[in-house]
């Protein structure tokens, strides 16, 4: 049975260490010392780094990490040009079942074009980088509203026990989205209490479960592309 460490990371990132034994992986890494702190404190082994995408605040890490541990990278095939280090590239899909780890790879574009999620299926832990936020979704860099409408789409088809892990801490501002925009939701007003009281309390809001992104979570509930592209456009602009 895997175990995750949340790692707090810069200003509002989370990257994590998900460890099995004594052996480990991170996934997004946005700096080095803080996991290097906790690797070094669990005495754990570093076999490999999990990107879900590009972008600096998810790999900064990587270098320092690599030299230290020599660990493999893992990335997304169609990224391997912008994956700093990467060793490893995974299709969409693939699962990769290696070193006491095993999960799979689904392409989940809109935030980036080469953007990825990683499913730990067996114990249904779900990664999703900036794909899928706590009530929101990530900005569209690169894809389309149609890409991110279909990369959420298919989150939702997972189990509602899901955890989902997610790449920063921006949950108690999306939730002032959320309820300007759906007043009435009462499980949006629950959700948003404990959101609250864990904010106060310095516990993170990660990982949260699909069950109650699905009942919270404006983007999650667009019924069609049009209305999640006004969403968006309205966060965006909020």
């Amino acid at each position: 049975m895997i175990k995750v460490e949340i790692v707090n990371c810069l200003k509002d990132n989370f990257s994590y260490i998900i460890h099995n034994n004594n052996e480990a992986i991170v996934i997004d890494p946005s700096e080095s010392k803080p996991i290097d702190q906790l690797l070094e404190e669990l005495k754990l082994k570093l076999k490999y780094i999990l990107n879900t995408h590009h972008h600096f605040d998810h790999v900064d890490g990587n270098s320092g990490l690599k030299e230290k541990y020599n660990c493999k990278i893992i990335g997304f095939e169609d990224d391997s040009k912008r994956i700093p280090g990467i060793d490893i590239c995974l299709k969409n899909e693939e699962i990769f079942n290696e070193k006491n780890f095993k999960f799979k790879v689904y392409h989940t574009p809109g935030h980036t074009l080469g953007h990825i999620c990683y499913h730990f299926f067996e114990e249904k832990k779900l990664f999703t980088g900036d794909t899928l936020f706590s009530l929101s979704c990530g900005r569209l860099f690169e894809g389309t509203y149609e890409d991110m409408y279909k990369s959420l789409s298919l989150i939702k088809t997972f189990d509602k026990d899901t955890l989902i892990y997610f790449g920063h801490e921006y949950t108690l501002s999306n939730s002032k989205f959320c309820i300007n925009y759906d007043p009435d939701n009462e499980n949006l007003k629950k959700k948003i209490l404990e959101i609250r009281k864990n904010i106060k309390a310095g516990i993170p809001t990660t990982p949260s479960v699909l069950k109650d992104e699905l009942e919270c979570n404006i983007f999650l509930k667009a019924e069609n592309i049009e209305t999640f592209a006004k969403l968006r456009d309205l966060k965006d602009n909020f």
